[in-house]
């Protein structure tokens, strides 16, 4: 009887130490279960679960079901959420080095973009250290395009349009065509467009095919303008009280996930292309006057860009441009 009781005594113990042993995080990201984004954020999970032998399991709440977009940054930073998924350009309002992948024309490739993130890298990284977080990998969405309802063939098309504006540089660009700008989230693009909260916006062909736009929209605009990323990041103080293999596993997995994301998102761009094409859309190429019009637009932005941004923004600049 009393090896018995001991024995469940024991084992009480060891279940008692391998709960403690288990950390637990919550991650929230905005976009669908099915966009690569989100799978690349599951893969991500599953290799840190396996990687440490299940001592760090993450869950990802996707969809923006646990916050909502812009919400997610100043989850992490509170410690609400340990870990998280941000599109970088939300946050230009915060700082410009947030935004300056958000800058028509100035990256148009995912060489062009790669550059611009080891460029700018440091720098974000640096702000994200002062509130205390830490980027652990960013990927590049497929280029941003123009989705309209009517056919545009020239900026002055897009004046009055109610327009999709979901960070400071889409709400600029509205501004600058002279279009009415709609604050609309991912996951509310869909709804805006069926009850006519918006008519046109910029995004890439990802997010259109997520969002179901080809039910309302029929025309896209391949104008390469830029290409912006998500970043993972992580509550520095959640990332410091792992042991050092668990974050060594991390920053591991964070690795492999940047490499994955980024292969995978180039794949996938023109694959979204054709499947908007078999749902009914026409993906035209910008007319010269469209695309220098917008180029015009990119011009502006980066000008204010960098006198926003200063001599951090500059010096930005100067290392993308002498890669």
């Amino acid at each position: 009887m009393r090896l018995s009781k001991l024995a469940v005594a024991f084992s009480l113990i060891g279940l008692c130490a391998a709960a403690q042993s288990q950390t637990k995080w919550d991650m929230p990201t905005a976009y669908p279960a099915n966009n690569f984004h989100t799978e690349n954020v599951q893969q991500f999970a599953a290799d840190v679960d396996k990687a440490t032998g299940g001592k760090l399991k993450i869950t990802v709440h996707a969809n923006a079901s646990l916050f909502k977009a812009p919400e997610i940054k100043r989850a992490v930073q509170g410690g609400q959420a340990q870990i998280g998924e941000i599109l970088l350009a939300n946050f230009e309002n915060e700082n410009p080095l947030y935004g300056v992948d958000g800058i028509p024309f100035l990256a148009t490739s995912y060489e062009e973009s790669m550059k611009l993130y080891k460029a700018s890298k440091k720098a974000q990284n640096d702000l994200l250290g002062k509130q205390g977080m830490m980027m652990l990998y960013a990927v590049a969405w497929p280029p941003q395009g123009i989705y309209s309802k009517k056919p545009i063939e020239s900026a002055a098309d897009m004046r009055g349009l109610k327009w999709r504006a979901y960070s400071p540089s889409t709400s600029k660009i509205a501004e600058l065509v002279g279009a009415q700008p709609v604050t609309v989230q991912a996951s509310e693009l869909s709804q805006a467009l069926a009850t006519g909260v918006v008519e046109s916006f910029m995004t890439s062909g990802s997010t259109g095919y997520d969002s179901k736009v080809y039910e309302q929209v029929k025309n896209f605009y391949d104008t390469q303008a830029w290409l912006p990323k998500n970043a993972v990041i992580v509550n520095k103080k959640a990332f410091d009280a792992l042991d050092q293999p668990t974050r060594d596993a991390l920053l591991k997995a964070a690795e492999t996930a940047e490499a994955r994301g980024w292969k995978v998102s180039a794949e996938k761009n023109e694959w979204y292309l054709n499947a908007l094409k078999e749902k009914g859309m026409t993906i035209h190429k910008p007319s010269a006057k469209l695309q220098a019009d917008m180029k015009q637009v990119g011009q502006v932005m980066q000008a204010d860009w960098l006198k926003k941004a200063g001599p951090e923004g500059q010096a930005v600049m100067d290392a993308y441009r002498k890669n």
